[in-house]
């Protein structure tokens, strides 16, 4: 099977997953998922396929005799999709050597215009697969399955030299869970790539360093009547920490490795009132500094208001990979020949986000990030085609062979 044809099964499976339901895996519909794969895994001659009980699939290929001495190589994907359009009744549209003009989704009208979204001439006269309109498409990430699904098939088939290699798919990567029960340890790889990028040829090998911030202001009331010098409107003071953030330094206003203080949340009334943040950047010291600037502007409204009146908590959520990374480069070196030896040249961008290859590189799994040949994720304008799917897997054949 080619790898969007795999993709094509693996869409019409519900796998959304629920950032509220607090449970392991968020939700019970990813197992769905979970089990064909076993199965596909298991057909493939992977004896050991399995999944947990907290939706992890897990399986190797052992190594072809006089390879048993290579490093265990990982490959990894996520089943769920993310909550932000449906992800049930997937019905992919599939326009064959699609003509580099607008198309127009059936089911909702929206139409996908290169004027808005350059990146579809490129794809003039490949194999285009988009949704109907009506929900995401799912190749986030069930394309990166998929590719690595016909990778292994090509690998057997082939009768391909190779080290042993680790099969990882996860639950709830979507919900930034992804990583959080991963067996590192029995997974058994000494490095790996999750295959979870957008364009095929992408390298990605920095994120941000990440916390959540949350402001809480305790004010004093009175009637408005008799308030002067005593009333303090927590509201106000709200609004005066907000206000103390440089305004330059939001996200609708950097790009590339400029960090941000994102306001995610807001509520309150006189008496108590509470702001949500998230807080980012590449550089370490510019991400301690961001959170340094918080607790000073606490610190100085408490000073003007009274101590206790702002209460500031902030939690590290991840780090940027690069750290992890850097002292096994040879992950992106190689991870560069691949890609030239598919007629692609390397596309390198800090993430603006997080990966779980930025948490299993802290656990102790160096692990980058490749593209999958996807666009316009978490929403029905999203696309991917065949031909970028078919060169996704030669890059993976490029790396195993790399690492044999």
């Amino acid at each position: 099977m080619r790898a969007y044809e795999r993709l094509l099964k693996y869409v019409k499976v519900h796998t959304t997953s629920d950032p509220n339901s607090g449970t392991h895996p968020s939700t019970l519909r990813q197992f769905d998922l979970a089990k064909i794969l076993v199965e596909e895994l298991k057909e493939l001659g992977l004896t050991d396929a399995h999944v947990d009980e907290h939706c992890y699939v897990y399986a190797t290929l052992p190594a072809t005799p006089g390879q048993e001495s290579a490093a265990p190589l990982g490959l990894i994907a996520h089943m769920d999709t993310a909550d932000d359009a449906s992800g049930e009744n997937v019905r992919p549209q599939i326009h064959e050597n699609y003509d580099g003009e607008a198309v127009t989704l059936p089911a909702t009208g929206t139409v996908l215009d290169p004027e808005v979204f350059p990146f579809l001439r490129e794809m003039k006269g490949q194999t285009l697969i988009t949704t109907d309109g009506s929900t995401l498409l799912g190749a986030d990430d069930k394309a990166g399955v998929a590719e690595i699904m016909t990778a292994l098939e090509r690998i057997i088939s082939e009768n391909r030299p190779h080290g042993k290699l680790c099969i990882g798919f996860t639950p709830d990567e979507e919900i930034g869970e992804g990583a959080s029960l991963f067996d590192v340890e029995g997974f058994g790889a000494a490095y790996a790539y999750t295959v979870d990028g957008e364009d095929v040829g992408e390298i990605s090998y920095e994120n941000f360093n990440a916390a959540a911030a949350v402001v809480t202001v305790h004010g004093f009331s009175v009637h408005p009547g008799s308030a002067k010098n005593t009333m303090i409107n927590a509201q106000n003071v709200a609004m005066e920490f907000h206000a103390a953030l440089p305004a330059f330094s939001r996200p609708e206003h950097t790009e590339g490795r400029e960090g941000f203080f994102h306001l995610t949340s807001m509520q309150g009334d006189v008496t108590t009132a509470h702001l949500g943040y998230i807080v980012r950047d590449h550089d370490a010291a510019e991400f301690a500094a961001r959170k340094a600037q918080m607790q000073h502007i606490a610190a100085c409204l408490n000073d003007r208001y009274g101590a206790g009146t702002v209460e500031l908590d902030i939690k590290d959520s991840y780090y940027n990979m690069l750290e992890k990374i850097q002292p096994h480069f040879h992950l992106v070196e190689n991870a560069r020949k691949a890609i030239r030896a598919a007629g692609l040249e390397p596309i390198e961008t800090p993430v603006r986000g997080g990966t779980d290859g930025a948490t299993l590189s802290y656990m102790g799994l160096p692990c980058p990030n490749l593209g999958t040949g996807g666009f316009n994720f978490h929403g029905p304008c999203e696309c991917i085609t065949a031909e970028k799917m078919d060169q996704g897997v030669e890059i993976l054949l490029n790396l195993v062979e790399l690492y044999k």
